[in-house]
């Protein structure tokens, strides 16, 4: 088994729609690449967000040396460059911008290295003597990627070096390691295919040829941290911290990172649990179970960042004949490329897993309502994409398992056995999910 840097990638597209109403920034702003498909988008309310950032910089304790870096990658100058320009704590339009161009940057970069991937591997092919060639590329032709964590890492790895901090200086030093995002690795296998009929016996004739299988894997974020931006322990905590900053104040939901308080049900077993109240009898399971919250979810565990997967296990569990607990729906995502390094999962670990089970799915977003209570009364899941509020601390995935007499919405919280057993009021689940989730979410209505 041999092994090269790189993999694929695709480009992704920005659709910069509207920009600021009355102080408020209107809904899908900015669709394409980020989080692994959608950062700017929905930046609700825009003006008011500036009015919570700073505390929310407080609450999370992060240095004043983030303070500074903030404003010069993202938010312009807090003091103003002299000049009169309009920075982005006081124009919801720069804000706008500044998080659109950072995000085209990165897919940029990510879909050039993907031609550099490719052309690699058509070299290592070509010198190898097999027939054929094979390329598994479980991304497809999405760019996933989380652009926070991007910015974040970035921004840590400069200490002090406030000057040198800029979109430009970003760009040189992802398009500089742009062979270091990708990898692949291959193996030869011997197949067999039909050659020429034998006039004799009027049967083909099976040619053996070799066939090099190659598979492509991301390696991202986690690589970034600590082969190219080389952080320290401290450096990698200030990243994660600003990543959840970033996700709070974008209300994305891409970091799924249970808080320490999140924690208090680990160590229970809900194995036998099922839900029969709703009109699809409903397997729960819960990612702090003491069966799999210390399972792998790539390097991180199952308990504090298997969200996704668990609410995964729940539905493919409930809907089909297989049954699948979240350590090995958490292996199957990592494997397939949805794991997202300290983060939790891409948003399309939920249609791409629906799909792989041959499970119908549908994206929903919060102004449909009507279509999420048909779906749950008609034996339908529905898994939501939640932010900052009842549910969670940052982001979270959910799924609606059914829907009361009285209007009131079932759900199966993969961490919290006791919000599971509440109904809840569909108007607040719709405030709470995210703004800027992608891959057809916020909400993914899924039946057979």
């Amino acid at each position: 088994m041999n092994e090269e840097n790189k993999s694929q990638n695709t480009t992704a597209e920005s659709n910069v729609k509207a920009a600021a109403k009355t102080g408020k920034a209107v809904a899908n702003i900015a669709k394409g690449a980020a989080t692994g498909g959608m950062h700017g988008a929905a930046l609700e309310a825009a003006k008011s967000a500036k009015d919570w950032i700073i505390p929310i910089i407080a609450a999370l304790l992060l240095p004043l040396i983030m303070l500074a870096m903030l404003p010069s990658v993202i938010f312009g100058s807090f003091f103003g460059d002299g000049t009169g320009t309009m920075n982005a704590i006081v124009d919801d339009t720069v804000l706008i911008q500044n998080m659109v161009e950072l995000n085209n940057s990165i897919s940029t970069i990510l879909s050039e290295g993907l031609a550099d991937v490719l052309t690699r591997i058509e070299s290592n092919f070509a010198g190898s003597g097999c027939d054929d060639m094979e390329i598994n590329n479980p991304y497809g032709s999405d760019v996933i990627f989380n652009a926070n964590y991007f910015i974040s890492m970035y921004c840590a790895s400069k200490n002090a070096e406030i000057a040198s901090i800029s979109l430009s200086d970003m760009e040189a030093i992802l398009r500089a390691n742009q062979s270091e995002l990708y990898s692949y690795t291959y193996s030869d296998e011997t197949r067999y295919i039909e050659g020429e009929t034998d006039p004799k016996t009027g049967t083909a004739k099976q040619v053996a040829v070799t066939v090099r299988v190659y598979e492509v894997q991301y390696n991202g974020e986690a690589y970034f941290q600590d082969k190219i931006f080389k952080l320290t322990d401290d450096q990698k905590l200030l990243a994660s911290n600003y990543a959840l900053n970033l996700s709070v104040l974008l209300g994305d939901g891409m970091y799924q990172a249970l808080s320490a308080t999140e924690f208090s049900g680990m160590g229970a077993s809900y194995e036998g649990v099922i839900f029969t109240d709703g009109v699809t009898q409903v397997v729960y399971y819960n990612q702090l179970d003491e069966r799999w919250a210390n399972a792998p979810y790539g390097t991180d565990h199952v308990g504090g960042y298997g969200c996704g997967p668990t609410a995964m296990s729940i539905v493919i569990s409930s809907l089909t004949s297989d049954t699948v607990d979240p350590a090995h729906m958490a292996q199957w995502s990592y494997e397939n490329g949805y794991w997202c390094s300290k983060s939790g999962s891409y948003h399309n670990l939920i249609p791409k897993a629906a799909e792989a089970w041959s499970l119908n799915v549908e994206g929903c977003t919060a102004s449909e309502p009507q279509r999420i209570v048909d779906a749950l009364s008609h034996g339908k899941l529905v898994v939501a994409l939640m932010t900052k509020g009842h549910f969670t601390s940052s982001g979270h995935f959910i799924v609606l398992r059914g829907v009361t007499a009285d209007g009131k919405i079932l759900v199966a919280d993969p961490a919290s056995y006791s919000r599971s057993e509440r109904a809840w009021d569909l108007s607040l689940i719709l405030k709470e999910a995210s703004k800027n989730a992608w891959a057809g979410g916020p909400f993914w209505i899924i039946g057979n």
